[in-house]
C-alpha cells in the first residue's frame, strides 16, 4: 500500500502499515531469526504472507536475508534502519497497554505465545547450577496444558513432553492468571494468596519468582481506566 504523500508519517506507513509487518518486526527484535521462529510467535500468519512480508522488509532494507550455512533456508537480521524501529514499537506497546487492553478476550490468550515469551524471559544467571527444569501446568486447558522449560547454561528450550529429568520448580495455574502476572496486571503474590497459582520447589526459587522470570517490558503501565 502506498499513500502517495510526502509526509514522513505516510512514507513510514508505506513500509510498515501492512498487516503483520509490525508484529514481524517485534519477533525480530525479540531474537527471532528464522522463518520457523517467527511462525511460532505469529501462529495465525500464513506462510505465504510471512514470506511476502519478509521480502518486503528485505527490499526496503529493514532486514538482511542471509543463507543458513550448510542448510536450506534463510536467517533474517535487522539492519540499522530495522533496529531504529524499536522505540516506535515500544511506544505502540505502551499505548496499547493504556488504551487497547481494557477487555482481554479468552480468544486472545495464546498459551504458545505466552510460553515463547516466558522462554525468552528466563534469567538463566539467576538459576543455580548449570541445568534447571521448570514445569508449567495450566489447569483450564484440555490441550497444551503441560510445558517444560529446560535451562542449560544460558540456553532455554521448550518441551511439550516430559523430558524425564528432575523438575526444580512446578508452577500450576490457569492461563489468564499467568498472562496477567507476566504482563504486570496482577502480582504473583496475589495469585498465590488467592490459590489461583501454586509453586512447588525450593523456597529460594519459589519465594520470588520474579528473581528468575522477567516481567513483560510493558508491565507496570496502567490502563487509562486506572489513571
Amino acid at each position: 500500500m502506498e499513500y502517495g504523500q510526502f509526509c514522513p508519517i505516510a512514507k513510514a506507513m508505506d513500509l510498515l502499515g501492512e498487516r503483520w509487518t509490525m508484529l514481524i518486526l517485534r519477533e525480530l527484535h525479540m531474537g527471532g531469526t528464522r522463518f520457523s521462529e517467527m511462525q511460532r510467535g505469529l501462529p495465525l500468519i500464513s506462510p505465504t504472507i510471512l514470506t511476502k512480508r519478509l521480502k518486503e522488509l528485505a527490499d526496503a532494507e529493514l532486514i538482511l536475508r542471509k543463507k543458513i550455512p550448510g542448510q536450506r533456508g534463510n536467517e533474517y537480521f535487522l539492519t540499522q534502519a530495522g533496529k531504529e524501529t524499536l522505540p516506535m514499537l515500544q511506544l505502540v506497546g505502551e499505548w496499547g497497554m493504556r488504551w487497547a487492553r481494557g477487555d482481554i478476550r479468552d480468544s486472545d490468550l495464546d498459551v504458545e505465545l505466552l510460553m515463547l515469551y516466558l522462554q525468552r524471559s528466563i534469567k538463566t544467571d539467576m538459576l543455580p547450577g548449570d541445568q534447571s527444569v521448570i514445569q508449567f501446568r495450566f489447569t483450564d486447558l484440555d490441550k497444551l496444558n503441560s510445558w517444560w522449560l529446560m535451562v542449560k547454561g544460558s540456553n532455554v528450550d521448550i518441551c511439550l513432553e516430559d523430558p524425564g529429568q528432575e523438575v526444580d520448580v512446578y508452577l500450576t495455574t490457569d492461563l489468564r492468571t499467568m498472562v496477567n502476572c507476566w504482563m504486570g496486571d496482577e502480582s504473583y503474590r496475589e495469585a498465590i494468596a488467592d490459590n489461583r497459582m501454586k509453586l512447588v520447589g525450593p523456597s529460594a526459587l519459589t519465594r520470588n519468582i520474579q528473581s528468575w522470570i522477567s516481567d513483560s517490558i510493558f508491565a507496570g503501565i496502567p490502563s487509562a481506566r486506572q489513571i
